[in-house]
């Protein structure tokens, strides 16, 4: 549980978790914002208040056991996630191995989960907008969320825009409720173990339900 604790120099230096998404009613609940999603769940889960804004994002902090921790959910909509990103990282003086971006994934099933320790965009705007603001590198942590690819011929900018059906949106809240543990986990454990045990689980979990529609 998060304590009542101010940052200070003599803390370990803090984890920056962020969240993509577009801001606004008008993209709540879309495939798009699963990243806004999984910061509302860990936030809601350890009764962080994300209640300011910082950096052109929506703000919150706090202490998982003595790691502390910065929650953001940019707000500059998707295309531009990494003007506020980068800001932040700067602001608090992260380095990459420091941050974790949790984002949408067109090439994983549905509410299948994958933590890597650094990797490409994949064609996802706001990925290649934080790599651009992190003067291209790359080395920072990605929570890969899956939302399953388009139907038939469907237009992935529009898919991307849909909200979830009732099947989907159960998926998603599963994964959302696994995102949670997994990145506790991590705060606990750092990286390298927490991404070993939380991918071989989810690695089952993909194989159950790829071939499963949504």
């Amino acid at each position: 549980m998060i304590t009542r604790r101010c940052f200070c120099s003599s803390a370990p230096r803090p984890w920056l978790f962020v969240g993509l998404g577009n801001p606004g009613d008008k993209y709540k609940g879309t495939r798009h914002n699963v990243g806004f999603e999984m910061i509302d769940a860990f936030a809601k889960a350890q009764g962080i208040e994300m209640n300011t804004l910082n950096c052109k994002a929506i703000f919150g902090q706090g202490f998982v056991g003595d790691a502390p921790l910065l929650l953001a959910k940019p707000q500059t909509y998707m295309n531009l996630s990494g003007e506020s990103t980068g800001a932040l990282a700067a602001y608090y003086k992260l380095p990459l191995n420091r941050v974790i971006v949790f984002h949408d994934d067109m090439d994983l099933p549905c509410g299948v989960l994958h933590l890597q320790d650094k990797g490409g965009h994949g064609s996802h705007n706001g990925l290649k907008s934080v790599i651009y603001h992190f003067r291209g590198n790359r080395e920072f942590a990605r929570l890969r969320i899956g939302i399953g690819k388009p139907p038939g011929q469907m237009d992935p900018k529009a898919f991307l825009l849909q909200k979830f059906n009732a099947s989907a949106r159960e998926r998603i809240d599963t994964a959302l409720q696994e995102g949670v543990e997994g990145s506790k986990l991590l705060l606990l454990k750092g990286l390298t173990e927490s991404a070993r045990r939380f991918n071989t689980e989810q690695k089952y979990k993909h194989i159950r339900l790829q071939t499963m529609p949504t």
